[in-house]
């Protein structure tokens, strides 16, 4: 029988805090169908042998060879999993897998893909955690549209279909909303409750922010011109292809009106945008062309159906 609910976890030297999570996994879904997947990324304590010590019909575990970071355990997580719904979660104990139920009723009596929490209360150092996390926020609401109080909740509940297709390579469990909204996914956010770290250390800090600066350019990449790169690069392109030509004509007609003209920093730097402009033409034929191969090759189609009525 397919269960109602997965609850995905990936977990990092998380060995205290597996038990009682299981167990409160458990408590919280008794009155569900479901299934626990945990995957262990490269864990160097005693992580693996807690949860193969651990005995308990719903709970399944995959081992990586080494560590390959949040977004690939979350992957594997996901395409292991077999539940109509699919619930991520940290392994810390600071999330609450009681909020799920409330969650998944969410999801299916309103009809969302995506059911993402926000941790209104939050249990964490200002400084180590929030002031990170703040910044992420703001960052990725400003520059993707996407008008949400908190990106980095890992607590959140999909439908299957929906994170199976999110394609999280590497980091970008930080921009699952983005991903899901390029999905065409209809999502929402509640409050949901968030505890503090009883064991083992945090695994973030204020680095993660320049990471997330980072792939933010991806994500704006794939929500505007993921199936439009020619209006990207072909813009940039003809504009400094433009701007060096005037340039050019410019100096051009000095030279005529008999003038020396070389070695002049604008005549550089026009020949300079002309390079560049027919360099950013041709990567912008170059990737549209493998845009096309992309979908075409895998008989994938540029946008997605909600639903089809047919006429009885």
């Amino acid at each position: 029988m397919q269960p109602k609910i997965s609850v995905v976890i990936s977990v990092y030297n998380e060995a205290e805090n597996i038990r009682p999570l299981i167990e409160w996994i458990s408590s919280a879904l008794q009155d569900y169908e479901y299934e626990i997947v945990y995957v262990d990324d490269g864990s160097t304590d005693n992580t693996l042998k807690e949860l193969h010590a651990i005995s308990h019909p719903y709970l399944h575990v995959v081992e990586f060879r080494k560590n390959y970071g949040q977004s690939l355990a979350l992957m594997a997580g996901i395409d292991y999993a077999h539940g109509e719904y699919i619930a991520t979660m940290d392994g810390d104990l600071q999330n609450d897998p009681t909020d799920i139920p409330a969650m998944l009723k969410i999801a299916e009596e309103q009809g969302y893909d995506l059911v993402l929490g926000n941790r209104a209360n939050r249990k964490d150092k200002a400084i180590i955690r929030k002031l990170p996390s703040a910044i992420a926020n703001y960052i990725i609401r400003s520059s993707s549209g996407i008008k949400l109080k908190d990106y980095g909740c890992a607590l959140k509940v999909f439908k299957a279909e929906i994170a199976k297709d999110l394609g999280l390579y590497g980091e970008l469990h930080r921009f699952i909303p983005v991903l899901a909204a390029l999905e065409g996914a209809k999502m929402t956010q509640i409050d949901v409750k968030h505890h503090a770290r009883k064991f083992g250390k945090s695994k973030y800090g204020l680095g993660r922010t320049f990471k997330v600066m980072s792939d933010l350019l991806l994500m704006l990449f794939f929500k505007r011109y993921m199936q439009k790169p020619m209006h990207l690069f072909g813009n940039a392109g003809v504009f400094s292809f433009f701007i060096g030509v005037l340039i050019n004509i410019y100096f051009g007609v000095l030279k005529i009106l008999g003038q020396d003209i070389w070695g002049r920093p604008l005549l550089i730097l026009g020949f300079m945008l002309v390079i560049a402009g027919i360099q950013l033409i041709t990567i912008g034929i170059v990737v549209e062309i493998q845009m096309r191969t992309y979908f075409e090759s895998q008989q994938k189609r540029p946008y997605k159906i909600r639903s089809v009525k047919r006429g009885s």
